[in-house]
């Protein structure tokens, strides 16, 4: 179904898109360095989940709704730009967002549906999908929408991968910042502010892929 140029050719655009910073991966070496390389991972992993919701909905058809539909774009996207700003505002003032003290961190549950939530929530990743994967999609290799399915999935495990390593890379780190809370509360205002700055380019958000 995949050939292996075409193949190639995916996982490096997509490889490229996963390392590049963002609300998710930054969330993900959040958590790995407040609460170790498993909560890491669960945030990872519901990244990951969240872009194989993105990638099941264009393939039904319902991020055309998106893009077609003014008032169903515009409700999604106040409600992704509201949680991202809602993040970035809790981790400035509650400083909670990379923490050391056991009291303030997060159960695995909330970590891994935060992690969901701040993927699934977000218009643009849907929007990059429909965007993205049909152009490595060709009707004469079968099922277009099986093959939406294949390169979805790919992209959603690099996803969940990629940041749960960047998140053990930085749970390393956890000893080092423990001894420095003034860099931990440098950390969780930066958090803050690029979650913030992610939520407004959401409300700037245009209906077509890329606008």
């Amino acid at each position: 179904m995949f050939p292996a140029d075409t193949l190639l050719a995916y996982l490096a655009a997509t490889l490229l898109v996963v390392i590049a910073p963002g609300p998710d991966n930054l969330l993900a070496i959040s958590r790995g360095l407040s609460q170790g390389p498993l909560a890491g991972a669960l945030s990872s992993l519901g990244a990951g989940l969240g872009i194989m919701a993105h990638t099941l909905a264009a393939t039904l058809g319902l991020a055309l709704v998106l893009q077609t539909s003014p008032l169903a774009f515009l409700a999604v996207k106040v409600l992704g730009a509201a949680y991202l700003l809602w993040l970035g505002y809790k981790a400035i003032v509650a400083r909670d967002l990379v923490t050391f003290v056991p009291a303030q961190q997060q159960p695995l549950r909330r970590v891994f549906m935060t992690g969901l939530l701040s993927n699934l929530l977000n218009p643009k990743p849907g929007l990059f999908v429909v965007a993205f994967i049909p152009q490595f999609t060709h009707p004469d290799r079968g099922a277009v929408s099986l093959q939406m399915l294949g390169y979805g999935a790919i992209f959603a495990v690099l996803t969940a991968f990629i940041f749960a390593l960047l998140a053990g890379f930085a749970s390393r780190l956890s000893a080092w910042l423990g001894r420095r809370p003034r860099v931990i509360d440098g950390v969780n205002v930066g958090a803050g502010l690029a979650f913030m700055a992610a939520g407004l380019s959401v409300l700037a958000l245009g209906r077509r892929p890329g606008a």
